[in-house]
């Protein structure tokens, strides 16, 4: 088996490593071609990733020409703690009301920590106030890369 394969996830460890993590590095593409990164607070959607942007910041306005995104979730401080997971696919847009704030408060609570019963009117009021000026979405995955280098360490295998 080559190393590759030896330090990929499987599915139930993307899946959890995704619902523990709570910040990515989003991928859009500039008018230019070049790559924009920004890194985002996310939630998650029926398993998929989720995030929230205002309506005139750069990566909605890339999207919009372009929807193709790249999602990066990496954790490790040395060689053998990395572990991470790329996703490549395409944003889509949900600017429905209701939907923008539902995303909101997903990404508020886990950017707080707080379960959705300890989310307080003021925390709530925010998400309102400044969802009016947002806008979500949801990644639909294309391909999923993953690595979870603390395999090579205990060389045990995917």
């Amino acid at each position: 088996m080559n190393q590759r394969a030896r330090i990929a996830m499987s599915e139930d460890e993307v899946t959890a490593f995704l619902a523990e993590s709570r910040k990515l590095q989003l991928g859009t593409i500039n008018p230019d071609g070049t790559p924009h990164l920004v890194t985002m607070f996310y939630g998650l959607l029926d398993g998929r990733i989720a995030f929230w942007t205002y309506a005139k910041a750069q990566k909605r306005l890339n999207i919009e020409r372009d929807p193709r995104v790249s999602c990066l979730v990496e954790v490790g401080d040395d060689y053998f703690g990395l572990r991470g997971v790329l996703v490549y696919g395409t944003a889509r847009l949900m600017d429905e009301r209701e939907a923008v704030l539902s995303v909101g408060m997903t990404v508020t609570r886990r950017m707080t920590g707080l379960a959705e019963d300890e989310v307080t009117e003021d925390i709530r009021a925010y998400v309102e106030h400044t969802g009016r000026k947002r806008v979500a979405y949801v990644v639909e995955p294309g391909r999923v890369v993953s690595w979870d280098h603390r395999k090579l360490a205990t060389g045990a295998t995917a």
